[in-house]
Parts: structure tokens; C-alpha cells; sequence
């Protein structure tokens, strides 16, 4: 696994922005992970691990997160979504796009915008966005002051143990919240929750032409499973997987029967070979 830093050089977004990525794999198609809004690349270190043996898995820390450094403006979620494209083109070709929770909606928002860079979406415990509800998208931004009076230690523990299911492991537990704790700050944090609160991607999901896998914890507990059946039923070309057993977080609290699902997704729109993994019902 290695990391770098991506300077971006076209004109997407509204200023400069190093991200931080984590790397694993050499072969096969390209797979871009973005993580929620209270985590970073280390959310996806079961991905990162077991799919790089079938594609070529990064994951970014989210400008302002954990190692990306801060933005020097305010960024939308047209923002983020370009800057994950710039991330696309350096590489060459296009991506497989897996986003989880705030990361999903920005996955989506980049299928729509940059289509020619979007092989497939996967989607995971997310929601057409904040903006849908004026109370979610109010306590959407409500996040930013709560993080600046908590710090982000007390913020992590308040809010970490709810992302995955009342059974979750302890260790598990701490794991989400250290990562939290490690990951979220101001301002960055701050524009992340701005962009969900104003995101209703409702609209423009019907227009995504990519093939699209969404999956969703029958245990969450934040965007729920009708956040995720919102996004599953406006999608053209989708199919809808319950996780069992998992929270908010289902590509950490059940990797194994997550990675099955991805695998068998890709294995489809990407054509890669039949492997011995198989999704777990």
C-alpha cells in the first residue's frame, strides 16, 4: 500500500488542493473510494486489502481531512466531485466510483457532471442528500458549531458508536472513533456539511447513465434504507443489496459480505474474472 499527494492542474475547482490517497494493487480497473463525512482513507483499509487483488483501489483523504491539507476557500460538492475528478484523470482513463454516506453523494454528483470518467457507481449507506428535508439539512449544518465546541475527540465519541449496529464489536467501536477523531477539523468539516446540507441530487440521478450498485446496512441508523431505496428506485441501472447484519458503516462492520457484492459488481462492468469469492446472502 503506498500514499501520495495529488496537486491538481486543471481548472475544476476554485483553488489548489493537495489530496492525501492511499494506494493497493497493480492490475485491473480503477477503483476510487470515498469515504463519509466523518471519516478518511482508513475507512477503507478492508477494501484497500482484500479488492486489490482484482483492481487498483485508491482512497482519498477528502480536502481538509486527516492528511489532505486544508482548502484555501470554501468548497461545494461540485468542489469535491471535481477534485475527485482530477484524481480520475491523473491516473488515466476512467474509474469505478465507491462512495460511502457523504462520499456516495458526491460519487453520484461526479456521475453526473463527469460522465466520461465514471465507469460504474457503487453507493453505500447514502442518500439523495441533506437538502431534502430542511430539519436534516438544518442539523446537517448545525455539525460545523457542534465539532468547534466539542473538539474532535468528544465529537467522535458522541457521534462514532451510532454508525454501525447496536451489536457492533467494542473494538470496532474504537476503531471508528479514532478514526473520526483523527480525520475531521475545521474547516473542512465545516464545508463537507455545508455541501450535504444543500445537496438534493433527486433531480439529476435519473440522468446517471453509469450501471450503479447500491448497497445499504439493514441496521443503519443515520440515511436509513430509505435513503438508500430513494437513490435505487430514481437510478437506471441499478441493483439494490440489503447487507445484513451491519450498520451505517457496512463496508466495515461487514467487509466480507461487502467486498462479495463489489466484487461481483465489477466483475460484471468491468469483466474481471470469476473468482472463489461470492456475495454472502
Amino acid at each position: 500500500m503506498s500514499a501520495e499527494a495529488l496537486a491538481p492542474d486543471t481548472p475544476d475547482a476554485p483553488a489548489p488542493t493537495d489530496v492525501h490517497v492511499e494506494e493497493a494493487g497493480d492490475h485491473g480497473p480503477l477503483l476510487l473510494c470515498l469515504h463519509g463525512i466523518g471519516s478518511s482513507s482508513a475507512a477503507f483499509a478492508p477494501q484497500l486489502a482484500e479488492l486489490a487483488a482484482y483492481a487498483r483501489v485508491v482512497a482519498w483523504d477528502a480536502p481538509g481531512y486527516a492528511r489532505s491539507p486544508d482548502p484555501e476557500v470554501p468548497l461545494t460538492l461540485d468542489d469535491f466531485a471535481d477534485t475527485a475528478a482530477r484524481l480520475i484523470r491523473e491516473r488515466g482513463g476512467s474509474a469505478h466510483v465507491l462512495g460511502v454516506s457523504w462520499g456516495g453523494v458526491i460519487a453520484l454528483r461526479l456521475a453526473a457532471r463527469h460522465p466520461d470518467l465514471v465507469d460504474s457507481v457503487i453507493v453505500a449507506d447514502s442518500s439523495p442528500g441533506s437538502g431534502t428535508d430542511e430539519t436534516k439539512a438544518a442539523g446537517m449544518r448545525a455539525r460545523a458549531t457542534e465539532l468547534a465546541e466539542l473538539g474532535p475527540r468528544a465529537f467522535a465519541e458522541a457521534r462514532g458508536p451510532r454508525l454501525v449496529s447496536p451489536g457492533a464489536p467494542a473494538a470496532l467501536v474504537r476503531r471508528i472513533v479514532d478514526t473520526m477523531a483523527a480525520s475531521v477539523r475545521l474547516p473542512g468539516y465545516g464545508y463537507a456539511a455545508e455541501s450535504m446540507a444543500s445537496a438534493d441530487l433527486r433531480a439529476e440521478l435519473p440522468t446517471i447513465a453509469a450501471p450503479s450498485l447500491v448497497l445499504c446496512g439493514d441496521q443503519d441508523r443515520v440515511t436509513g434504507v430509505e435513503g438508500s431505496q430513494a437513490i435505487a428506485g430514481a437510478l437506471h441501472k441499478t441493483a439494490f443489496v440489503i447487507v445484513k447484519d451491519a450498520g451505517h458503516l457496512a463496508n466495515q462492520e461487514q467487509p466480507g459480505r461487502f467486498n462479495a457484492w463489489v466484487l461481483s459488481h465489477l466483475r460484471i462492468t468491468a469483466r474481471i474474472p470469476e473468482q472463489e469469492l461470492s456475495p454472502c446472502l
